[in-house]
C-alpha cells in the first residue's frame, strides 16, 4: 500500500516562515511536512507527495504540483497509485508510526474508511488545542486526517465529493443533501455511527465505515500559527 500526502494550498501566516503552504513551516526544527512522511514510512509506506518540494527528507516516491483544489490534488495523485491507499494531510506533525498501523491493521473492508478520534483522548494530550466535535449516541468524536480508499471506488464517488464541496458555503443546500432527519438527530446527540455510515453510502454509493482510534494525533492538525506550541 501507499500513501498520498497533501501538503498543497497557501497560508498567510506561513509566509512569516519564508514559505508559501504551511506543510513546509518548521515545527520542532523541521518542516511539518517531514514528520508526516518519516511517520509513514516507519509505517512501511512509500509516499507520493503533492505540493512543493524543496528537498523533503525521507524523499516521497514521487512529488506532484499543487493543481489549487484538495480534490483535484488527491485526484491526480491517485492517477499514480494503486488499490487501496492511505490519504494524509501534510500538517500533522504529531503523527506517529504506531497510529499509522493502528489505521491499517484494524481497518474495515470499506470503499471509504474515516478515522475518528474521541474527545477525551484529544483533551488529555493536546489540552490547548481547538477542534470541533460531533456528538453521537457512542460518544463525542472529532474528524481524523487520514483516509484509507479504494481507488477506483472514490472516482465512483467523486462527481458526489465533488458536489459537496461546491456546496460547503451553502448549508442549507448541503443540508438537503445530507437528510434533516440526520442533522436532527445529530444536532441531539442522537445520531449513531451505523446510521451515518448507511447516509454516506446512500449519498456517495459505496460503502463508507469509520474507524474509531485511539491515537490523538490523528486528529489534531495545525490549522494556526499557535497551534505550533502544541
Amino acid at each position: 500500500m501507499e500513501a498520498i500526502v497533501l501538503g498543497g494550498g497557501e497560508e498567510a501566516w506561513a509566509r512569516k516562515y519564508g514559505v508559501r503552504s504551511k506543510a513546509l513551516v518548521p515545527y520542532r526544527g523541521r518542516p511539518m511536512a517531514e514528520w508526516v512522511l518519516s511517520a509513514l514510512q516507519e509505517a512501511g509506506l512509500s509516499a507520493i507527495y503533492v505540493g512543493e518540494n524543496p528537498g523533503l527528507a525521507p524523499s516521497p516516491r514521487l512529488t506532484l504540483p499543487d493543481t489549487g483544489s484538495l480534490l483535484g490534488n488527491l485526484e491526480a495523485a491517485l492517477g499514480h497509485a494503486e488499490g487501496r491507499v492511505l490519504v494524509a494531510t501534510a500538517d500533522i506533525p504529531h503523527l506517529s508510526p504506531e497510529a499509522v498501523r493502528f489505521v491499517l491493521e484494524k481497518a474495515p473492508e470499506a470503499a471509504l474508511v474515516y478515522p475518528i478520534v474521541p474527545k477525551g483522548a484529544v483533551e488529555a494530550r493536546f489540552p490547548h488545542t481547538r477542534r470541533t466535535y460531533a456528538r453521537l449516541r457512542e460518544g463525542v468524536f472529532t474528524g481524523g486526517n487520514l483516509l484509507l480508499l479504494h481507488k477506483e471506488l472514490f472516482f465512483q464517488a467523486l462527481p458526489l465529493a465533488q458536489r459537496v464541496v461546491a456546496l460547503r458555503k451553502k448549508p442549507w443546500a448541503l443540508a438537503r443533501l445530507i437528510g434533516w432527519d440526520i442533522l436532527l438527530k445529530l444536532l441531539l446527540g442522537r445520531l449513531t455511527l451505523p446510521e451515518l455510515e448507511a447516509r454516506a453510502k446512500r449519498i456517495l454509493g459505496v460503502e463508507a465505515r469509520a474507524l474509531i482510534t485511539p491515537y490523538p494525533e490523528v486528529g489534531v492538525d495545525v490549522d494556526r500559527e499557535e497551534d505550533l506550541v502544541s
